[in-house]
């Protein structure tokens, strides 16, 4: 949720009204925060009534890859999850092309993000993930995790001049051991669907009296074990994020009322300490990626690589081979 993309009040407003039979656009700001697209508050008046939008702008993603994501934030729209919902242009198309780059305008969700969760946040977080899932069962589409393995190999590479070997040392080893967990008969076994991959603090919103706004920014989302996004959404809700300790207390709510709706099978409670190491070492390497190879970008702050380094020593301590 950077901006790579300057758009000036004009270039907006022309592309709104052009596109979308939603108004005129009365107000444009960019969104700070995040790292891979540009995101901007597009208000606009129609009928005397002020709304306001979510216009992004992707920087990586290519045309093809995008209507997975739109798709299935679509279909879970539908099937009562709490998302944004994109919207069709005139022509009934969900995606659309802005400066030269695809876009897409979806509903603003209401609340604010809870960047200090307490129990009941992350029981609210679990109860709506699991049912995310359920609902994805019926999403026709499916796309791998385009931040999974292959990328973990080919991005481990590109870092390697830039860190130390006690560093490269770490990346190695575990990339092995989950090359060979991701072998693995249990792994083989694992239920999979529609994942958003991203499920951190700061991509859920909630009301004032708590009750869960919605999850957002699905543009990591991808078909992969659910049990990866689980455990991607445990490395942060349910951590003290001084020490990188897990939250006991946290994560069983998180767990508790996920598993309340979605059960884990056998081989996901065998499985759930590799999985843990396995989004501790994605978002390692992708914050080591950010940091030493950035992108120039207004109101971007690179994420600190050091937070999931410290996180994926410790999993790989509580969770040894």
């Amino acid at each position: 949720m950077a901006v790579y993309t300057s758009l000036s009040f004009e270039e907006s407003s022309d592309w709104f009204e052009n596109t979308f039979d939603l108004g005129q656009v009365t107000d444009l700001v960019g969104i700070s925060g995040g790292i891979e697209n540009t995101n901007y508050f597009l208000t606009a008046t129609k009928n005397n009534i002020s709304t306001q939008y979510v216009l992004t702008i992707f920087e990586r993603l290519e045309h093809a890859q995008l209507p997975y994501y739109l798709h299935l934030m679509s279909h879970l729209s539908q099937q009562n999850i709490k998302v944004p919902t994109p919207f069709l242009n005139r022509q009934g198309d969900i995606l659309q092309s802005l400066a030269n780059k695809p876009a897409v305008l979806v509903s603003k969700l209401e609340g604010s993000s809870r960047l200090e969760p307490s129990s009941t946040h992350c029981s609210a977080v679990g109860s709506m993930l699991a049912k995310m899932h359920l609902a994805g069962k019926s999403y026709p589409m499916s796309q791998e995790n385009l931040r999974s393995l292959p990328w973990w190999r080919s991005t481990i590479q590109e870092i390697k001049p830039f860190i130390d070997h006690q560093k490269n040392a770490l990346l190695a080893s575990e990339l092995a051991v989950q090359e060979d967990f991701f072998q693995s008969s249990p792994y083989a076994a694992l239920p999979f669907g529609s994942c958003h991959c991203d499920l951190f603090r700061d991509n859920v919103l909630f009301q004032d009296n708590d009750e869960l706004s919605g999850f957002f920014d699905f543009y990591f989302a991808g078909t992969d074990k659910w049990l990866f996004d689980v455990a991607v959404t445990a490395n942060d809700w349910c951590i003290d994020l001084d020490s990188g300790q897990i939250d006991q207390d946290r994560l069983s709510s998180l767990l508790k009322s996920y598993q309340d709706i979605r059960p884990f099978t056998p081989e996901e409670v065998l499985s759930w300490g590799m999985m843990l190491r396995a989004a501790a070492l994605r978002f390692w390497i992708s914050r080591l990626w950010d940091f030493y190879i950035p992108r120039n970008a207004q109101l971007l702050t690179p994420h600190d690589p050091y937070h999931f380094e410290k996180i994926l020593r410790l999993r790989i301590k509580d969770y040894a081979n």
